[in-house]
């Protein structure tokens, strides 16, 4: 394998798969890196939005999802109390991280890139055009140590890829809720295909979705705290579904569970010397919204053009660009996101603006509309001076 590259990716989910097809496509040498083997299940929602469809759009990957098997979703169901509320949803669609994964992985490979599994990545040393990349092989295999121009860390909500020189401090919130999730293989009617179906309370929420395999995916975020009084993530989304008048899965109980760090979190650094932070790794907002893989396909294919540009020079201005940048596709859409995790810890004010829904269901309609809002994909990596 060769030792030098234009770029390297470490992280194959959403942001470094996208992130490295387009790189590959625009001609530049591409190594992606990832810890685990594909294909693989993690903890999502597997839901995507028009701003999702918009920014594999643009860097001309508009059929991935449809061309994979997608699910059009059409409505949104949501359960408090014992009560129900259907809401049209526009352009959205269900796919599962396995397939979509996967499909970015080999668009990448497709365009040139070489693709690494099983294989974990730390920062070292930088030189003056460089960064050194420690490559560490799972199975015993020695570590190899490579060179590239530009790092894009892409490694998710609990990397620990940085140097201790690169000044990363991760700030927690400390109300952060859990994520965990199960994929349930049943043939329950109560939740149709196309639809969904998001069960409220005050301990959390869950979400839970038909796959393109017929799987229901079911993705939750809880208080800590009520994971433990329940007596485990199966009984707490249980008792929400219970509470939210949905039905019970049979299998809820004994299928697969797997549960993420605290959501809610900040990365102390986006950039740095010769690195550029995307995805969860440049941190995170409790999606009550089922925006996030939206928010890392932004990140995704958005960043190529500043890739571009450092193979020339590598500036503080570049890394300040892109921290703008990052702000620009993100920030408005995660504030909206606390402050609905805001409401959703208070009972009577949930309870009050679900009622409104329920006698004004074009309010929340608009809402739903206004999330859908495609954000425009503009370029914004000026000339290196």
């Amino acid at each position: 394998m060769r030792n030098s590259w234009d770029v390297v990716v470490i992280g194959a989910g959403v942001a470094g798969g996208l992130a490295a097809f387009d790189c590959a496509r625009r001609g530049l040498s591409v190594l992606l890196v990832e810890k685990r083997s594909f294909p693989r299940w993690k903890v999502c929602g597997c839901c995507f939005n028009a701003n999702a469809l918009a920014a594999l759009a643009a860097v001309g990957l508009p059929e991935l999802i449809r061309d994979q098997g997608g699910v059009p979703l059409d409505q949104v169901r949501l359960g408090l109390n014992g009560r129900t509320l259907n809401l049209g949803l526009p352009e959205g669609w269900a796919l599962s991280r396995e397939r979509f994964d996967q499909a970015l992985v080999h668009a990448a490979e497709a365009s040139g890139a070489t693709v690494r599994f099983q294989t974990g990545a730390v920062l070292e040393e930088t030189s003056a055009e460089e960064r050194v990349v420690r490559l560490r092989p799972s199975g015993g295999a020695p570590t190899e140590r490579i060179r590239a121009r530009v790092v894009l860390v892409a490694a998710g909500l609990q990397h620990q890829v940085l140097a201790s020189g690169d000044r990363d401090t991760t700030r927690i919130d400390p109300e952060s809720r859990i994520g965990a999730g199960c994929l349930i293989n049943d043939d329950e009617v109560a939740y149709a295909g196309g639809i969904i179906h998001m069960a409220i309370a005050r301990c959390g929420y869950v979400g839970l979705v038909r796959r393109e395999d017929g799987a229901l995916n079911l993705a939750a975020a809880f208080d800590p705290s009520a994971v433990k009084s329940a007596g485990g993530v199966a009984h707490a989304a249980d008792q929400v579904l219970r509470r939210a008048g949905f039905v019970v899965p049979r299998a809820l109980e004994t299928s697969r569970w797997q549960l993420t760090p605290a959501l809610t979190r900040r990365a102390g650094v986006s950039a740095g010397d010769r690195f550029l932070l995307l995805g969860d790794a440049s941190g995170y907002v409790e999606p009550f919204t089922g925006e996030g893989m939206a928010w890392a396909l932004a990140a995704g294919g958005a960043v190529a053009p500043f890739v571009e540009e450092a193979q020339g020079c590598w500036s503080g201005d570049l890394e300040q660009r892109w921290q703008r940048r990052l702000e620009e596709m993100t920030v408005s859409r995660q504030r909206l996101c606390r402050l609905l995790s805001m409401l959703l810890r208070q009972p009577s004010a949930t309870a009050a603006v679900f009622r409104l829904g329920c006698l004004w269901p074009a309010i929340p309609e608009r809402v739903i509309t206004g999330l859908n809002r495609v954000v425009p994909h503009t370029s914004c990596a000026d000339p290196c001076h």
